[in-house]
């Protein structure tokens, strides 16, 4: 069956190449200009909030205490939990699968033309509850177990930083470049997902190093590899499914606003 580009999809599907191409011209760039990685340095903290609060969120949901949730300097992060049985398969397939699950969900969000600005506000407000309470009431609670203060403090840092940034961008800027902006968070965290799932696949079939991949296959006794080639498989039709939704769909409402347009 052959799809066609709804005509008041153009617009948003020209906003979303934009912020892809931007993406990956930098990450190809930083290749060669180390210092041009600290450009994409908060979108890349970012996208770690999202994942390690997936793990957080499934974990708490399930009914599991969570003991720590931080993120460290080098963009990786983690959340200690303690869980068993089926809520632990949940939760450690929730990281990777969370971040794609919320770069669909914006795209969603922006071609059914609900507010670019609202969303930011909402981002910055998960970020920000993620932080106090993930971040720094359970580990304190927890007296400290398995982390240290100085990730913590990071995490914390990081966070209200983060927070501050996108809730700054929804109130100040113009509404073409907060369009701008929660496509091109979407795409980082689309972007994100998909090279994590690379390296992990990588990792697994390389090493035994402690891994969402490895804690699945020790509590099923399935390969890690094959963990990393499902969770790849959903991604990309969770992926398959929002681009179908972003450029084909009709919403009621749709932005047609871009930093292209006069």
């Amino acid at each position: 069956m052959k799809y066609m580009l709804a005509e008041d999809a153009k617009p948003q599907v020209m906003l979303l190449v934009a912020a892809t191409v931007i993406s990956i011209a930098l990450f190809v760039i930083s290749w060669y200009i180390p210092l041009l990685s600290y450009v994409v340095y908060p979108l890349q903290l970012f996208a770690t909030f999202i994942h390690e609060s997936s793990h957080a969120l499934v974990a708490f949901v399930t009914g599991n205490k969570v003991m720590s949730l931080t993120v460290s300097p080098d963009g990786s992060g983690v959340v200690w939990s303690q869980a068993s049985g089926v809520s632990q398969l949940l939760i450690s397939s929730a990281g990777y699968l969370g971040a794609t699950a919320f770069g669909v969900i914006l795209l969603a969000w922006m071609r059914y033309g609900y507010s670019s600005r609202l969303a930011l506000y909402i981002a910055a407000g998960f970020v920000g509850i993620m932080t106090v309470v993930f971040g720094f009431l359970a580990p304190f609670w927890n007296l400290l177990e398995k982390v240290t203060f100085g990730s913590v403090a990071f995490t914390m840092f990081s966070g209200v930083v983060l927070t501050a940034g996108l809730a700054a961008i929804a109130k100040f800027a113009p509404i073409k470049w907060t369009n701008f902006a929660l496509a091109f968070l979407a795409v980082q965290c689309l972007l994100n997902a998909f090279f994590s799932l690379k390296d992990l696949f990588v990792i697994s079939a390389t090493s035994t190093q402690g891994t969402d991949a490895a804690n699945m296959a020790a509590a099923t006794g399935i390969p890690a590899l094959l963990w990393v080639v499902i969770w790849i498989v959903i991604s990309v039709a969770m992926i398959t499914v929002g681009l179908r939704l972003y450029a084909v769909s009709r919403g009621a409402a749709a932005h047609t606003d871009t930093v292209f347009q006069d």
